[in-house]
């Protein structure tokens, strides 16, 4: 059963990744792809209907890891709560650059709004990278199960680490360019013309920089957290992912409009999926002792609760796939 629900956080958390990076994505892009008002008005019709939409992930994914692991979100949460309050604001500047920007028919009230998306955008992305490279990395969790990262320290990764050091930075900054890359997919299906010209010019880019970036990722991960690699070469039930997150890569290399946007969304599945199974059963590495890691099996309630939560899931989660299903088919064109 906790295998089970540390299965369906993941999930829901990369599912929250795929829908919603695309859309940091575009918003990241859309100074370079369009370069007027009717073009960034193409750009905010391709996401606006569905960026709100894809945030219910993020609630759902918050909600779970609450209900299912409450010691690892109360570290997790508590410990991170000056970056996550940045968090909010990011989410809340790029809610108000989509919805306010044409409410005034100004130059500078757009150039404005434009700007707040690309700077929220493309800072989330960083966000979620350094985010992840937080989790693999550990947090100076001590015996207490708490913990109080700063924003850095020496940007050393072991002993008392803050929340940015070099490998944090690095995955942020591969997250940013692989965001970009999804949110480029995305508007090579979505638009035409010459923003669709651009995107694919910038999709292509991008690419590239995407397998070089993973490279540089894969081996700054062994130095970091070698145990993840050991972990994935024992569970050959694992290994199918690895080869998913391949295909897609090259297919996200290769293809453009619709299949390039699902070899894009599978390769970022496939990426996030191959490293919670990597990690299981650790939820939060500890970068002081592993004696102090949060493991699944330790911060998660008794089984009778668990079970009804299951119960409650398997209403919930169906319907938010159903309405994320039902508003992408009424919104395709």
């Amino acid at each position: 059963m906790i295998a089970l629900w540390y299965a369906l956080v993941a999930a829901t958390l990369t599912v929250y990744v795929v829908l919603d990076g695309f859309d940091f994505g575009a918003g990241a892009l859309h100074l370079f792809v369009a370069r007027n008002d009717a073009e960034r008005r193409e750009v905010l019709g391709a996401i606006g209907p569905v960026w709100d939409a894809n945030e219910v992930w993020l609630i759902a994914g918050g909600g779970m890891l609450f209900f299912a692991f409450p010691q690892a979100y109360a570290a997790g949460f508590s410990g991170f709560y000056l970056p996550l309050t940045v968090v909010l604001w990011l989410l809340l500047i790029r809610g108000l650059s989509i919805e306010l920007r044409s409410h005034l028919d100004d130059p500078l009230w757009h150039a404005f709004w434009d700007a707040g998306l690309f700077f929220s955008s493309a800072s989330m992305a960083v966000v979620l990278g350094a985010s992840l490279g937080n989790v693999l990395r550990g947090v100076p969790i001590d015996a207490s199960g708490s913990f109080m990262a700063p924003w850095f320290t020496n940007f050393r990764v072991r002993g008392e680490a803050g929340v940015l050091d070099w490998y944090t930075l690095l995955l942020g900054l591969f997250s940013l360019i692989a965001l970009s890359a999804h949110g480029a997919s995305y508007l090579c299906w979505q638009t035409e013309g010459m923003v669709r010209e651009r995107a694919v010019r910038a999709a292509r880019a991008l690419w590239i920089a995407v397998a070089a970036g993973g490279l540089a990722c894969i081996v700054a991960t062994w130095r970091v957290r070698p145990s993840l690699y050991v972990a994935l070469l024992s569970r050959p039930w694992s290994w199918p992912l690895a080869s998913i997150a391949l295909a897609g890569l090259a297919g996200a290399l290769l293809l453009r409009d619709r299949r390039g946007f699902i070899a894009s969304s599978a390769f970022l599945a496939a990426t996030l999926g191959a490293t919670a199974a990597g990690l299981f059963p650790v939820l939060l590495p500890s970068t002081i002792d592993p004696r102090f890691d949060v493991i699944a099996y330790t911060a998660a309630p008794g089984a009778h609760g668990l079970r009804v939560g299951l119960g409650w899931w398997m209403i919930g989660i169906p319907l938010a796939a159903a309405y994320t299903v039902v508003l992408y088919r009424r919104l395709r064109h």
